[in-house]
Protein backbone atom coordinates (compact mmCIF):
# COMPACT_ATOMS: atom_id res chain seq x y z
CA UNK A 1 0.00 0.00 0.00
CA UNK A 2 1.82 3.59 -0.46
CA UNK A 3 0.24 7.05 0.35
CA UNK A 4 0.10 10.25 -1.49
CA UNK A 5 3.33 11.19 0.20
CA UNK A 6 5.15 8.15 -1.94
CA UNK A 7 7.03 9.16 -5.28
CA UNK A 8 9.88 7.59 -7.23
CA UNK A 9 12.54 10.14 -9.16
CA UNK A 10 14.36 8.35 -11.91
CA UNK A 11 17.80 10.45 -13.13
CA UNK A 12 21.26 9.35 -12.80
CA UNK A 13 22.46 9.06 -8.63
CA UNK A 14 25.71 10.51 -6.74
CA UNK A 15 26.17 9.34 -3.37
CA UNK A 16 29.57 8.39 -1.46
CA UNK A 17 30.14 5.75 1.30
CA UNK A 18 33.44 6.99 1.69
CA UNK A 19 36.08 9.75 1.15
CA UNK A 20 36.77 9.26 -2.64
CA UNK A 21 40.93 10.50 -2.00
CA UNK A 22 42.78 12.83 -3.29
CA UNK A 23 42.96 11.19 -7.06
CA UNK A 24 41.52 11.85 -10.37
CA UNK A 25 40.05 8.17 -10.00
CA UNK A 26 38.03 7.97 -7.16
CA UNK A 27 38.72 5.34 -4.22
CA UNK A 28 37.33 1.69 -4.91
CA UNK A 29 34.05 1.73 -2.92
CA UNK A 30 33.89 5.64 -2.07
CA UNK A 31 31.01 5.97 -5.07
CA UNK A 32 28.86 3.93 -7.27
CA UNK A 33 26.61 6.44 -9.49
CA UNK A 34 23.96 4.84 -11.19
CA UNK A 35 24.23 6.22 -14.64
CA UNK A 36 20.09 4.95 -14.33
CA UNK A 37 19.01 5.39 -11.29
CA UNK A 38 15.63 5.94 -9.44
CA UNK A 39 15.04 7.14 -5.75
CA UNK A 40 11.71 6.12 -3.93
CA UNK A 41 11.04 8.53 -1.57
CA UNK A 42 8.10 8.06 1.17
CA UNK A 43 6.67 9.94 3.84
CA UNK A 44 9.87 12.06 3.94
CA UNK A 45 12.60 9.50 3.93
CA UNK A 46 14.31 7.82 1.27
CA UNK A 47 12.80 4.23 0.99
CA UNK A 48 14.87 2.93 -1.55
CA UNK A 49 17.53 4.23 -4.31
CA UNK A 50 19.86 2.43 -6.86
CA UNK A 51 19.75 1.15 -10.31
CA UNK A 52 16.13 1.16 -12.14
CA UNK A 53 16.61 -1.80 -14.01
CA UNK A 54 17.70 -3.77 -10.02
CA UNK A 55 14.80 -2.24 -8.41
CA UNK A 56 12.01 -1.97 -11.07
CA UNK A 57 10.57 -5.37 -10.47
CA UNK A 58 10.44 -4.74 -6.59
CA UNK A 59 8.61 -1.24 -6.86
CA UNK A 60 4.94 -1.00 -6.46
CA UNK A 61 2.26 -0.15 -9.75
CA UNK A 62 0.79 3.01 -9.16
CA UNK A 63 3.66 5.37 -7.47
CA UNK A 64 4.02 8.82 -9.25
CA UNK A 65 7.00 9.00 -11.25
CA UNK A 66 9.04 11.89 -11.71
CA UNK A 67 11.08 11.46 -14.73
CA UNK A 68 14.94 13.69 -14.74
CA UNK A 69 16.86 11.74 -16.79
CA UNK A 70 19.43 13.28 -18.47
CA UNK A 71 19.76 15.33 -14.89
CA UNK A 72 22.23 14.08 -11.76
CA UNK A 73 20.40 13.86 -8.10
CA UNK A 74 22.99 13.95 -5.45
CA UNK A 75 22.15 14.51 -1.60
CA UNK A 76 21.54 17.98 -0.84
CA UNK A 77 23.90 20.50 -0.17
CA UNK A 78 25.45 21.32 3.34
CA UNK A 79 26.98 24.50 4.07
CA UNK A 80 28.90 24.18 7.63
CA UNK A 81 29.78 28.03 8.18
CA UNK A 82 27.04 31.06 7.14
CA UNK A 83 25.88 33.92 8.27
CA UNK A 84 22.31 35.03 7.52
CA UNK A 85 22.22 38.13 8.70
CA UNK A 86 25.00 39.46 5.89
CA UNK A 87 22.81 38.68 3.59
CA UNK A 88 22.33 42.22 2.30
CA UNK A 89 26.32 43.11 3.02
CA UNK A 90 27.11 40.94 0.53
CA UNK A 91 29.72 42.76 -2.06
CA UNK A 92 30.18 45.73 0.16
CA UNK A 93 33.91 47.06 -1.14
CA UNK A 94 37.26 46.85 -0.20
CA UNK A 95 37.92 46.17 3.50
CA UNK A 96 40.25 43.14 5.34
CA UNK A 97 38.46 41.39 8.13
CA UNK A 98 38.24 43.94 11.17
CA UNK A 99 37.80 46.77 9.54
CA UNK A 100 35.06 45.30 7.51
CA UNK A 101 32.99 44.24 10.77
CA UNK A 102 33.27 47.34 11.83
CA UNK A 103 31.90 49.42 8.84
CA UNK A 104 29.74 46.46 7.74
CA UNK A 105 29.25 43.41 9.27
CA UNK A 106 28.09 45.12 12.83
CA UNK A 107 26.02 48.23 11.85
CA UNK A 108 23.98 45.47 9.71
CA UNK A 109 23.74 43.25 12.62
CA UNK A 110 22.21 45.87 14.93
CA UNK A 111 18.95 45.89 12.34
CA UNK A 112 18.15 42.29 13.72
CA UNK A 113 16.65 43.60 16.95
CA UNK A 114 13.61 44.06 14.68
CA UNK A 115 11.69 40.56 14.63
CA UNK A 116 9.73 42.43 11.73
CA UNK A 117 13.08 42.68 9.90
CA UNK A 118 14.50 39.07 10.84
CA UNK A 119 11.69 37.36 10.15
CA UNK A 120 12.10 38.90 6.52
CA UNK A 121 15.44 38.34 6.45
CA UNK A 122 14.92 34.82 7.46
CA UNK A 123 12.76 33.62 4.84
CA UNK A 124 15.05 35.23 1.63
CA UNK A 125 17.93 33.38 2.89
CA UNK A 126 16.57 30.16 3.02
CA UNK A 127 15.01 30.82 -0.24
CA UNK A 128 18.29 31.74 -1.60
CA UNK A 129 19.87 28.73 -0.13
CA UNK A 130 17.12 26.41 -1.71
CA UNK A 131 17.85 27.96 -4.71
CA UNK A 132 21.33 26.40 -4.96
CA UNK A 133 20.62 23.38 -4.00
CA UNK A 134 21.32 23.81 0.08
CA UNK A 135 19.33 21.86 2.56
CA UNK A 136 21.57 22.53 5.65
CA UNK A 137 23.65 24.98 7.22
CA UNK A 138 25.16 25.75 10.60
CA UNK A 139 24.17 29.34 10.97
CA UNK A 140 26.08 32.24 12.46
CA UNK A 141 22.45 34.38 13.71
CA UNK A 142 22.90 37.97 15.47
CA UNK A 143 23.42 38.58 19.20
CA UNK A 144 19.48 39.44 19.60
CA UNK A 145 17.47 36.71 20.63
CA UNK A 146 14.77 36.94 17.69
CA UNK A 147 16.98 36.96 15.44
CA UNK A 148 17.41 33.23 16.31
CA UNK A 149 13.72 32.50 16.84
CA UNK A 150 12.99 33.72 13.53
CA UNK A 151 15.57 31.70 12.01
CA UNK A 152 14.54 28.39 13.34
CA UNK A 153 10.28 29.21 13.03
CA UNK A 154 11.10 29.98 9.27
CA UNK A 155 12.95 26.52 9.23
CA UNK A 156 10.73 24.47 11.16
CA UNK A 157 7.79 25.67 8.41
CA UNK A 158 9.57 24.49 6.29
CA UNK A 159 11.24 21.40 7.48
CA UNK A 160 14.79 21.92 7.13
CA UNK A 161 17.51 20.60 8.97
CA UNK A 162 19.44 23.18 10.61
CA UNK A 163 21.93 24.26 12.90
CA UNK A 164 21.87 27.75 14.27
CA UNK A 165 23.19 30.41 17.42
CA UNK A 166 22.39 33.40 18.89
CA UNK A 167 25.86 34.84 18.67
CA UNK A 168 27.75 35.40 21.71
CA UNK A 169 29.30 39.54 22.57
CA UNK A 170 30.50 40.81 25.65
CA UNK A 171 32.96 43.39 24.45
CA UNK A 172 34.47 44.83 21.59
CA UNK A 173 31.16 45.61 19.68
CA UNK A 174 28.54 48.07 19.20
CA UNK A 175 26.57 48.34 22.42
CA UNK A 176 23.19 47.30 20.44
CA UNK A 177 25.24 43.78 19.76
CA UNK A 178 27.17 43.25 22.78
CA UNK A 179 25.58 40.73 26.20
CA UNK A 180 25.68 41.05 29.17
CA UNK A 181 28.19 37.91 30.02
CA UNK A 182 25.63 36.02 31.68
CA UNK A 183 22.50 37.95 30.30
CA UNK A 184 23.78 36.29 27.04
CA UNK A 185 24.20 32.66 28.06
CA UNK A 186 20.29 33.26 30.22
CA UNK A 187 19.39 33.99 26.51
CA UNK A 188 21.35 30.77 24.76
CA UNK A 189 20.01 28.59 27.36
CA UNK A 190 16.06 29.74 27.11
CA UNK A 191 16.58 29.29 22.98
CA UNK A 192 18.27 25.99 23.29
CA UNK A 193 15.48 25.11 25.66
CA UNK A 194 12.99 26.20 23.13
CA UNK A 195 14.59 24.69 19.72
CA UNK A 196 17.07 22.14 20.17
CA UNK A 197 15.81 18.65 18.75
CA UNK A 198 12.86 20.56 17.28
CA UNK A 199 11.67 18.61 14.87
CA UNK A 200 15.10 18.87 12.54
CA UNK A 201 16.75 21.69 14.36
CA UNK A 202 19.86 21.84 15.99
CA UNK A 203 21.17 24.37 18.92
CA UNK A 204 24.97 25.33 17.96
CA UNK A 205 26.57 27.66 20.83
CA UNK A 206 28.07 30.64 18.64
CA UNK A 207 30.87 32.75 20.47
CA UNK A 208 31.50 35.19 17.33
CA UNK A 209 35.43 35.03 17.94
CA UNK A 210 37.69 35.20 20.90
CA UNK A 211 37.94 38.89 20.91
CA UNK A 212 35.06 39.58 21.40
CA UNK A 213 34.16 37.56 24.56
CA UNK A 214 35.63 37.39 28.03
CA UNK A 215 37.11 34.69 29.83
CA UNK A 216 34.13 34.40 31.49
CA UNK A 217 32.17 34.34 28.56
CA UNK A 218 34.00 31.61 27.13
CA UNK A 219 34.27 29.73 30.26
CA UNK A 220 30.26 29.68 30.48
CA UNK A 221 29.82 28.54 27.02
CA UNK A 222 32.01 25.79 27.50
CA UNK A 223 30.13 24.68 30.79
CA UNK A 224 27.03 24.38 28.85
CA UNK A 225 28.46 22.45 26.28
CA UNK A 226 30.23 20.08 28.73
CA UNK A 227 26.22 19.87 30.20
CA UNK A 228 24.71 18.91 26.94
CA UNK A 229 26.98 17.06 24.52
CA UNK A 230 24.53 16.85 22.04
CA UNK A 231 25.05 20.57 21.22
CA UNK A 232 27.36 21.92 18.77
CA UNK A 233 29.67 24.65 18.39
CA UNK A 234 30.50 27.15 15.81
CA UNK A 235 33.26 29.97 15.76
CA UNK A 236 36.10 31.58 14.22
CA UNK A 237 39.67 30.51 13.95
CA UNK A 238 42.72 32.26 12.48
CA UNK A 239 41.40 34.00 10.00
CA UNK A 240 43.21 36.84 9.66
CA UNK A 241 47.09 38.04 10.54
CA UNK A 242 45.69 41.43 12.27
CA UNK A 243 43.36 38.80 14.22
CA UNK A 244 45.75 36.84 15.46
CA UNK A 245 47.89 39.75 16.65
CA UNK A 246 44.59 41.10 18.88
CA UNK A 247 44.58 37.69 20.27
CA UNK A 248 47.66 37.94 21.45
CA UNK A 249 47.46 40.90 23.23
CA UNK A 250 44.14 40.33 24.94
CA UNK A 251 45.31 36.43 26.07
CA UNK A 252 48.51 36.80 26.67
CA UNK A 253 48.56 33.79 28.91
CA UNK A 254 47.48 31.76 26.36
CA UNK A 255 50.18 29.63 24.13
CA UNK A 256 48.55 30.19 20.78
CA UNK A 257 44.79 31.41 19.58
CA UNK A 258 43.36 27.60 19.60
CA UNK A 259 44.61 27.62 23.35
CA UNK A 260 41.81 30.51 24.32
CA UNK A 261 39.37 27.91 23.26
CA UNK A 262 40.82 24.67 24.56
CA UNK A 263 41.01 26.58 27.92
CA UNK A 264 37.76 27.05 27.77
CA UNK A 265 36.68 23.41 27.16
CA UNK A 266 35.28 24.46 23.32
CA UNK A 267 36.99 22.02 21.29
CA UNK A 268 35.72 18.79 20.51
CA UNK A 269 33.26 16.64 18.16
CA UNK A 270 30.87 18.85 17.26
CA UNK A 271 32.84 22.10 17.24
CA UNK A 272 33.65 23.88 14.10
CA UNK A 273 35.93 26.82 13.48
CA UNK A 274 35.53 28.68 10.41
CA UNK A 275 38.74 29.63 8.48
CA UNK A 276 42.04 28.17 10.17
CA UNK A 277 44.43 29.73 7.20
CA UNK A 278 47.37 30.29 9.91
CA UNK A 279 47.48 27.95 12.19
CA UNK A 280 50.71 25.71 12.14
CA UNK A 281 50.67 21.51 12.20
CA UNK A 282 50.80 21.60 15.92
CA UNK A 283 47.40 23.38 16.15
CA UNK A 284 45.66 21.15 13.42
CA UNK A 285 47.27 18.06 15.25
CA UNK A 286 45.23 19.30 18.41
CA UNK A 287 42.30 19.93 16.64
CA UNK A 288 42.20 16.72 14.80
CA UNK A 289 42.80 15.06 18.15
CA UNK A 290 39.38 16.31 19.58
CA UNK A 291 37.76 15.50 16.76
CA UNK A 292 36.89 19.58 15.47
CA UNK A 293 36.63 20.16 11.76
CA UNK A 294 37.91 23.74 10.49
CA UNK A 295 35.02 25.42 7.99
CA UNK A 296 37.06 26.35 4.53
CA UNK A 297 35.45 29.45 3.15
CA UNK A 298 36.97 29.84 -0.06
CA UNK A 299 35.22 33.28 -1.47
CA UNK A 300 35.39 34.61 1.91
CA UNK A 301 39.36 33.96 2.36
CA UNK A 302 39.84 35.65 -1.24
CA UNK A 303 37.36 38.45 -1.03
CA UNK A 304 38.67 39.61 2.79
CA UNK A 305 42.13 38.96 1.13
CA UNK A 306 42.83 36.58 4.03
CA UNK A 307 44.70 33.80 3.14
CA UNK A 308 45.08 30.76 1.28
CA UNK A 309 43.37 27.33 3.16
CA UNK A 310 46.26 24.87 3.66
CA UNK A 311 43.25 22.23 2.64
CA UNK A 312 46.31 19.48 2.05
CA UNK A 313 47.96 20.34 5.51
CA UNK A 314 44.70 19.58 7.48
CA UNK A 315 43.86 16.49 5.39
CA UNK A 316 47.36 15.13 6.25
CA UNK A 317 46.88 15.25 10.14
CA UNK A 318 43.35 13.80 9.88
CA UNK A 319 41.61 16.90 10.83
CA UNK A 320 38.17 17.50 9.08
CA UNK A 321 37.82 19.85 6.33
CA UNK A 322 33.77 21.07 5.67
CA UNK A 323 32.89 23.78 3.03
CA UNK A 324 31.44 26.92 3.67
CA UNK A 325 30.24 30.04 2.11
CA UNK A 326 30.54 32.41 4.92
CA UNK A 327 28.62 35.10 3.19
CA UNK A 328 28.68 38.71 3.50
CA UNK A 329 32.42 38.38 3.64
CA UNK A 330 31.66 35.54 0.90
CA UNK A 331 30.46 36.02 -2.58
CA UNK A 332 28.14 33.45 -3.06
CA UNK A 333 26.01 31.22 -1.25
CA UNK A 334 26.23 28.54 -3.64
CA UNK A 335 27.42 25.36 -3.20
CA UNK A 336 28.72 25.01 -6.67
CA UNK A 337 30.46 28.66 -6.43
CA UNK A 338 32.45 27.58 -2.69
CA UNK A 339 34.14 25.01 -4.77
CA UNK A 340 35.01 26.82 -7.58
CA UNK A 341 36.69 29.08 -5.20
CA UNK A 342 38.02 26.16 -3.12
CA UNK A 343 39.86 24.80 -6.48
CA UNK A 344 40.86 28.10 -7.57
CA UNK A 345 42.23 28.19 -3.98
CA UNK A 346 44.03 24.74 -4.59
CA UNK A 347 45.67 25.98 -7.75
CA UNK A 348 47.51 28.27 -6.05
CA UNK A 349 48.94 25.76 -3.37
CA UNK A 350 49.91 23.06 -5.66
CA UNK A 351 47.12 21.08 -4.37
CA UNK A 352 43.93 21.10 -6.79
CA UNK A 353 40.54 20.15 -5.58
CA UNK A 354 38.86 17.31 -7.71
CA UNK A 355 35.04 16.98 -8.33
CA UNK A 356 35.24 13.64 -6.56
CA UNK A 357 36.30 15.29 -3.25
CA UNK A 358 34.11 18.32 -3.89
CA UNK A 359 30.61 17.18 -4.50
CA UNK A 360 31.86 14.44 -1.26
CA UNK A 361 32.51 17.61 0.48
CA UNK A 362 29.38 19.49 0.27
CA UNK A 363 27.48 15.76 1.34
CA UNK A 364 28.22 13.37 3.26
CA UNK A 365 31.97 15.07 4.00
CA UNK A 366 29.99 17.53 5.60
CA UNK A 367 27.67 15.77 7.15
CA UNK A 368 29.87 13.64 8.57
CA UNK A 369 32.20 16.63 9.90
CA UNK A 370 28.98 17.64 11.62
CA UNK A 371 27.53 14.45 12.91
CA UNK A 372 24.35 14.78 10.88
CA UNK A 373 25.47 12.06 8.68
CA UNK A 374 22.69 9.75 10.28
CA UNK A 375 20.26 11.60 8.79
CA UNK A 376 21.70 13.25 5.59
CA UNK A 377 24.20 13.04 3.33
CA UNK A 378 23.88 9.94 1.41
CA UNK A 379 21.04 8.65 -0.78
CA UNK A 380 20.15 5.23 1.33
CA UNK A 381 17.44 4.20 2.71
CA UNK A 382 16.48 5.43 5.83
CA UNK A 383 17.92 8.85 5.37
CA UNK A 384 16.00 11.56 5.37
CA UNK A 385 14.95 12.68 1.78
CA UNK A 386 17.15 15.79 1.26
CA UNK A 387 18.59 16.22 -2.39
CA UNK A 388 19.10 18.77 -5.18
CA UNK A 389 18.51 17.71 -8.48
CA UNK A 390 21.06 19.02 -11.09
CA UNK A 391 21.02 19.87 -14.79
CA UNK A 392 23.72 19.62 -16.78
CA UNK A 393 22.52 21.31 -19.55
CA UNK A 394 21.01 24.27 -17.42
CA UNK A 395 22.77 26.81 -19.50
CA UNK A 396 24.09 27.03 -23.39
CA UNK A 397 27.74 27.11 -22.35
CA UNK A 398 27.32 24.53 -19.75
CA UNK A 399 25.52 22.01 -22.21
CA UNK A 400 28.38 22.46 -24.57
CA UNK A 401 30.62 21.64 -21.84
CA UNK A 402 29.26 18.32 -21.25
CA UNK A 403 27.95 17.34 -24.10
CA UNK A 404 32.21 16.70 -25.06
CA UNK A 405 32.81 15.05 -21.18
CA UNK A 406 33.63 12.01 -22.54
CA UNK A 407 33.76 10.90 -18.40
CA UNK A 408 31.03 11.26 -15.56
CA UNK A 409 34.27 12.71 -13.81
CA UNK A 410 34.29 15.61 -16.40
CA UNK A 411 30.46 16.30 -16.25
CA UNK A 412 31.39 17.07 -12.06
CA UNK A 413 34.42 18.93 -12.51
CA UNK A 414 31.97 20.99 -15.70
CA UNK A 415 29.55 21.34 -13.07
CA UNK A 416 31.41 22.87 -10.59
CA UNK A 417 33.30 25.15 -12.74
CA UNK A 418 30.32 26.38 -14.33
CA UNK A 419 26.94 25.48 -12.60
CA UNK A 420 25.54 27.99 -10.67
CA UNK A 421 21.80 28.51 -9.33
CA UNK A 422 20.74 27.69 -12.66
CA UNK A 423 21.98 24.25 -12.59
CA UNK A 424 19.57 23.54 -9.68
CA UNK A 425 16.58 22.49 -11.27
CA UNK A 426 14.70 21.16 -8.05
CA UNK A 427 15.88 21.01 -4.39
CA UNK A 428 13.89 18.78 -2.14
CA UNK A 429 14.21 18.25 1.57
CA UNK A 430 12.04 16.58 3.88
CA UNK A 431 10.54 14.76 1.07
CA UNK A 432 9.02 18.04 0.01
CA UNK A 433 9.83 19.99 -2.95
CA UNK A 434 11.41 23.12 -1.85
CA UNK A 435 12.60 24.91 -5.14
CA UNK A 436 11.80 24.43 -8.36
CA UNK A 437 13.91 26.42 -11.56
CA UNK A 438 11.61 28.93 -12.58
Amino acid sequence: MTTNDSRLLRAELLSFDADPGDEDTPAPGSVTPPPDGVLWIENGRIRASGDYATLAPELPPGLEVIDHRGKLITPGFIDSHVHYVQLEIMASYGRQLLDWLNDYTFPEELRFASREHADALSEAFLDEMLKVGTTTAQVFCSSHPVSVDAFFAASQRRGLCMLAGKVLMDRHAPEGLTDDTLGGIRDSERLIGDWHGKGRLGYSLTPRFAPTSTRAQLDATGAILRNDPSLWLQTHLAENTGELDWVAELFPGSRDYLAVYEASGLVGPRSTFAHGIHLDQEMRARLAERGANLAFCPSSNLFLGSGLFDRQAAREMGLGVTFASDVGGGTDLSGLATLKAAYQVGQLRGQPLTAWQGFHGLTLGNARALSLSDRIGRLAPGMDADFVVLDPAATPLLARRTARCRTFGETLFALMMLGDDRSVAETWAGGRLQHRRS
